[in-house]
């Protein structure tokens, strides 16, 4: 005789765990859409890059400390030294990759500094080799060689944009790499503060460098610049938070490539910035390389043993 009570038990635990997947599933596609809006925006900025990253940088710190200030139940002061050094050098990472991603949109095509920017997770891998000793797969070196294929199709293709930019892109590729990196190791460490503290950072560097000479800042410039502080890094975390607890790295991974994809789109549809073919193509290959990374089905078993897949280090904040 069946065990009605047990069965009905068992759906209802099914139900459930699909609807947190679906409702992480949806987070995360929603952050990436948010992610995908840096492009867009920056291309209505009238200043120039340093006053942009200092701007976005202002409203993301904010923002950011105020997400803590919450989370934390205002501890906001102690949850930054609870970092320690792990959370420093987090903090670092990203506040070069964050900087370096805004200024290289001043110098490329968002295409291109999308699609560079996608291969964060796949140079990951490689640090992860180079620095921590951590065995890499067939299939990851297959897919390290496709992204630096790909990437070598756009920089070498007619209309590959300036050294500047692909050297920033790569830059800011570093950079988000070493962040997951360190976040990935360091489960122990609460990232959110970190991210918090890496734009206070860039606000502080970039600083002394704006609004200097003759540069006048528009009300839409703040309007605009608030929207990327606020907006594309501030509500992207969020949701980023919301998802990563209920669904796997991979999955992330996987979904976050939605910027990627509509980061370009939008450039296109609201000032007509068309990529070129190399960089679709150069971007085509990129993309496909980060999806065999992401479905590395042995790094991913050997990532839970090790207790490390965690999902929040896949995709640090932009």
């Amino acid at each position: 005789m069946l065990d009605l009570p047990r069965m009905s038990g068992m759906s209802a635990t099914v139900e459930t765990t699909r609807s947190s997947t679906d409702r992480g599933q949806i987070a995360v596609a929603l952050a990436a859409v948010v992610w995908s809006t840096a492009g867009v925006l920056q291309r209505q900025l009238t200043v120039d890059a340093a006053t942009q990253v200092a701007g976005r940088a202002l409203f993301a710190t904010v923002t950011l400390a105020a997400y803590v200030a919450v989370t934390e139940r205002g501890r906001v002061v102690a949850a930054c030294r609870s970092v320690g050094v792990a959370g420093i050098g987090f903090a670092i990472c990203l506040a070069v990759a964050s900087g370096a991603f805004m200024v290289a949109l001043n110098h490329a095509s968002v295409a291109q500094v999308l699609f560079i920017q996608s291969i964060a997770p796949v140079l990951a891998a490689l640090l992860g080799w180079a620095l921590l000793g951590e065995p890499v797969t067939m299939r990851t070196a297959a897919a390290m060689a496709a992204a630096l294929l790909g990437v070598g199709v756009m920089v070498g293709s007619p209309g590959g944009g300036s050294v500047l930019g692909v050297a920033l892109s790569v830059v800011m590729a570093f950079g988000f790499a070493g962040s997951i990196v360190i976040a990935r190791h360091r489960r122990d460490v609460s990232m959110a503060p970190a991210t918090a503290l890496a734009q206070l950072m860039l606000l502080i560097v970039a600083a002394p460098f704006a609004l200097t000479g003759h540069v006048q800042v528009e009300a839409s410039d703040v309007v605009w610049l608030a929207l990327l502080g606020v907006g594309q890094i501030g509500l992207g975390l969020i949701l980023l938070t919301i998802g990563a607890r209920l669904i796997p790295a991979a999955q992330i991974a996987l979904i976050s490539l939605l910027e990627v994809v509509l980061g370009p789109l939008w450039v296109w549809l609201a000032v007509g910035e068309q990529p070129s073919a190399g960089t679709l193509i150069g971007g085509v290959i990129v993309v496909a390389a980060v999806v065999l990374q992401a479905r590395d089905p042995v790094a991913r078993r050997r990532r839970r043993r090790l207790g490390l897949d965690v999902p929040e280090a896949e995709h640090p904040p932009r």
